[in-house]
């Protein structure tokens, strides 16, 4: 049961005084995004941290004001100007003055009435907003506070400013955090007290109400001490729960699966190629592991092309030669039938008896994989999240290879482990992550790298080009065509949107279609799986030519000979992203290109981005640069795509927090691994603060 202490925190925000139905939705938007169907709570709100700060204590005089700066300035009012009657498209001005010259307040749609009272004529006012000149004069549209001398104190000099989404507003914002602040319970303290006493720390209470009542703009950076206090509660949260899940693996008896590579050895002979000493090494890793009585816990980390499957294939035979069984979990249906499709030859050269589950197999044919599993009569099944589901029982579930792993979450492994009572867990990831972030969001796992490219394989010329030589880049395309050539043309948006100025997928392949016709298919993430599978498949036999596609086609699309990779508007990308689009292309023996068309001017970041692409296609180096540049959420895919981004740790200014909280998660659970002392308590409390609700899960069933 969770702490009823805590319970305030976990009341939905519709709770608090002054938010309604149609308020709460909005602010779940923000907080939780979705559609706001799934209402935030009010923890949500106390861990939505200020972005910036509104610094009102310049007053100025209004010809010494900053134009564009805001500014709070003390004038008299001097006479009022209504629009004409029913001519709501002429604004309700209000003139004043102060010793230095005049100044015209603006408001749109103005309410005479509130705004005699606000502005009786004669008064002293302040009033707080950003001036501008128009036609040599100064105005101040919709200012942000209007108050009387004698209210003065009402005026906040230093006020946050947070993200925010249509139908939140500054003010509300603001009131709601407060309600939120004025119910947060005193909660025991869970930092070790050396710690506490090294760095300083306030109280968790002392530094929620320092970050939101901020008195300076030191007191809401991510540097300042309350804020690496919240941010060393959520990674020691994290930590914790990772430590807990790897002590209770470690705990549930393992077995070592040895086998006698007669399997191996036929998928060795029946590949097209030889191993890179990379994949060779890997290879030793794993068995190696899976040989220990101890259960595994191991990442395999890959970079796009560097043969990620070969070495998962050759670890299941390895489970398979034992006597067990294996499972290999996508993100996606087309992954996993990709997997299916790349592994069916070689498991029949080896023996191995292969199935595919996704959400298509229905009815008897589902039936018949589950009863197939249960008796033994599979030996390794690939698949989606349909492997977690209750029906699937395997007969003995030796290794579990969990693709792509940073789309899945640590209940999802567990879901995956608790198939087998001894099964071994491998996670593989595409994507190469800094050890930061392995620590992040996989625990302290053991790493194997996979940092070398098949021999075959030739680098990638990638090339910037500004979106002016459109047209050019069209014309080439046009030829590669003609030569027989295949193109991927990737776009950010699915179909236009008013708001932004890009090029859509749709739009992109009707322009394309015009000109090459039905050399032209489509795919994104809004067409059926079966649509989506006809698109690739249809592109893959050649049957078209150019690919227009969205980010769709970022995991797991295996096309040998498609050469050139467009991407339009690829200031709009990530680095990582980027760098896993560009890997689609260069997986066969010909030359292949990577073309990243640009909106100038670019900003900063963005130009920094295209340069590094243009240097490297080393995505350890990659991701290191990835981290520097844009920070965690990036590097494991956009956090739309189920990062588990941080609300308040950010790696570049935290980094150093992680290996302290990993130590002390370590140590915690050395002295008190089932947290029954007077600090394991609070750190329960801990736990169920940041959503870490398995973790104490796992403590409860021993």
């Amino acid at each position: 049961m969770r702490p009823a202490l805590l319970n305030p925190l976990f009341a939905t925000v519709d709770s608090l005084t002054g938010i309604g139905p149609k308020l709460s939705i909005a602010l779940s938007k923000l907080l939780r995004g979705g559609d706001g169907k799934e209402l935030a709570q009010v923890g949500d709100l106390l861990f939505h941290l200020p972005s910036g700060l509104i610094d009102r204590r310049k007053q100025p005089k209004i010809m010494e004001a900053h134009e564009g700066v805001l500014s709070t300035i003390k004038v008299r009012v001097d006479r009022h100007e209504p629009p004409p009657r029913g001519n709501h498209r002429v604004p309700y001005k209000i003139m004043v003055h102060d010793d230095t010259g005049e100044l015209t307040l603006v408001y749109f749609r103005g309410q005479s009435r509130w705004l005699d009272g606000q502005y009786p004529v004669g008064e002293i006012r302040y009033i707080s907003g950003k001036v501008e000149w128009y036609h040599g004069r100064a105005n101040m549209v919709h200012p942000d506070y209007v108050v009387a001398p004698e209210n003065l104190d009402e005026l906040p000099l230093m006020e946050p400013v947070y993200p925010l989404v249509s139908g939140v507003s500054p003010k509300i914002m603001k009131r709601s955090i407060a309600t939120a602040l004025s119910i947060l319970p005193e909660v025991p303290e869970w930092i070790e007290p050396s710690i506490l006493d090294k760095h300083r720390w306030p109280t968790v209470q002392f530094s929620l109400n320092s970050i939101h009542n901020p008195q300076d703009i030191l007191d809401i950076s991510p540097e300042s001490i309350a804020w690496k206090r919240l941010a060393y509660d959520e990674l020691l949260a994290g930590q914790l729960a990772l430590a807990l899940v790897r002590s209770r693996m470690k705990k549930s008896a393992g077995k070592s699966w040895r086998g006698d590579g007669r399997m191996r050895k036929a998928i060795l002979n029946a590949l097209p190629f030889a191993l890179t000493g990379a994949q060779e090494r890997s290879v030793k890793e794993i068995l190696s592991d899976m040989e220990q009585p101890d259960r595994m816990l191991r990442m395999l980390q890959g970079d796009v092309g560097s043969g990620k499957t070969a070495v998962a294939l050759l670890s299941a035979a390895a489970a398979i030669e034992a006597g067990g069984q294996a499972a290999i979990m996508a993100p996606t249906e087309i992954l996993a039938r990709q997997h299916f499709a790349s592994t069916q030859p070689l498991a029949d050269a080896a023996g191995i008896r292969l199935a595919v589950l996704t959400g298509r197999e229905k009815g008897k044919a589902r039936e018949e994989i589950y009863a197939r599993l249960t008796s033994g009569d599979i030996d390794l099944l690939l698949g989606t999240h349909a492997l977690f589901q209750s029906g699937v029982e395997f007969k003995n579930l030796a290794l579990g290879i969990v693709d792509e792993q940073h789309r899945f979450g640590v209940h999802q492994r567990l879901a995956l482990t608790s198939k087998g009572g001894a099964a071994d867990i491998l996670v593989m990831t595409a994507t190469p992550i800094p050890r930061t972030l392995v620590l992040t969001f996989f625990g302290d796992m053991d790493v194997s790298k996979l940092d070398e490219k098949p021999a075959q394989r030739l680098p990638i010329k990638t090339n910037a080009l500004p979106m002016e030589r459109l047209d050019e880049l069209i014309s080439r395309v046009q030829s590669a065509v003609a030569n027989g050539e295949k193109i991927y043309w990737l776009c950010p948006l699915v179909e236009d949107n008013d708001e932004l100025p890009i090029t859509s997928a749709e739009s992109r392949f009707k322009s394309l279609q015009n000109l090459m016709g039905q050399n032209v298919g489509l795919v994104h993430g809004r067409m059926k799986p079966a649509e989506k599978d006809a698109a690739m498949l249809d592109f893959k036999e050649g049957r078209t030519r150019v690919l227009v596609a969205t980010t769709v086609i970022e995991v797991g699309v295996d096309v040998p000979d498609a050469t050139i990779m467009v991407i339009e508007h690829a200031e709009r990308f990530g680095l990582a992203q980027l760098h896993q689009l560009r890997g689609r292309v260069g997986r066969g023996t010909k030359q292949s290109t990577c073309l990243l068309l640009y909106k100038a001017p670019l900003e900063e970041v963005a130009q920094a981005r295209l340069k590094i692409m243009r240097e490297t296609e080393d995505g350890f180096r990659i991701a290191e640069e990835d981290l520097k540049l844009r920070g965690e959420g990036e590097i494991l895919g956009t956090r739309q795509s189920g990062a588990p981004g941080f609300q308040i740790a950010q790696m570049e200014h935290h980094g150093d927090l992680l290996e302290m909280a990993r130590d002390d998660a370590r140590l915690i659970l050395t002295k008190d691994p089932e947290l029954q002392s007077t600090r394991g308590e609070a750190l329960r409390i801990l736990l169920y603060l940041f959503s870490k609700d398995e973790a104490v899960r796992l403590l409860r069933a021993g």
